[in-house]
């Protein structure tokens, strides 16, 4: 007889709890328990369970309790994280970060964005382009070190809609064109957890997960 764990009913705990006895260690145990002791009672006295099916079959069990424990530890050590996380991520609200994109940010008529570098530029120009595309303004900024750097757009002169403003980077070292990342500024308004990733909604619509930050402002 093959002592099985499957198809287990609920069971009502202590505290009044109902809980499915497949995935609760004590009641998997006590059912291991009497089915064992219904197959000592009904095998064949001429063909006995011998010592060692007996102990394979209490070092199954023992296999199953530990891995069912394991894995209620890690859920709810997963729970905790989760809860954690979040916490981490309220303390951002209000912060404005960094993220990979190209819409500028605008505040009292100034525009401001990002970009990062992988190798030094001997000029840096953006270009701040409206709704359709069109380019509205240049901003020369001068030769710029490898790395990340913010800008700031003096937009006072500007009558047209702020909505949907974008900006594009052009990097020269010389003669060479450089590869530049944009990087878009904005606020985070709300955090949570989403299949156990911290998740941030920013206000310029993104939801994006922390891991996308680039840097705080």
């Amino acid at each position: 007889m093959i002592l099985s764990a499957t198809n287990a009913p609920s069971v009502t705990d202590a505290t009044g709890t109902k809980a499915n006895a497949a995935t609760d260690p004590a009641a998997a145990q006590d059912r291991f328990l009497k089915l064992l002791v219904a197959q000592l009672n009904n095998q064949d006295p001429m063909n006995p369970l011998d010592n060692a099916q007996m102990t394979s079959q209490i070092a199954q069990i023992n296999t199953v309790t530990g891995i069912q424990q394991l894995n209620q530890t890690m859920q709810s050590m997963a729970a905790q994280f989760n809860s954690l996380q979040v916490m981490q991520g309220t303390s951002l609200v209000g912060r404005s970060v960094m993220t990979e994109g190209s819409t500028l940010s605008m505040t009292d008529k100034t525009g401001k964005g990002g970009f990062e570098l992988a190798s030094p530029a001997t000029n840096v120009k953006v270009e701040v382009l409206n709704a359709s595309g069109q380019v509205i303004e240049s901003v020369d900024l001068g030769a710029k070190a490898v790395g990340r750097h913010t800008f700031e757009w003096d937009g006072s002169q500007y009558s047209g809609p702020t909505e949907g403003l974008k900006f594009r980077v052009s990097a020269v070292n010389g003669s060479t064109k450089l590869d530049s990342t944009p990087l878009a500024l904005s606020k985070v308004t709300a955090a949570g957890a989403e299949d156990g990733q911290l998740m941030l909604t920013l206000a310029n619509g993104q939801t994006i997960n922390y891991s996308q930050i680039k840097a705080l402002v």
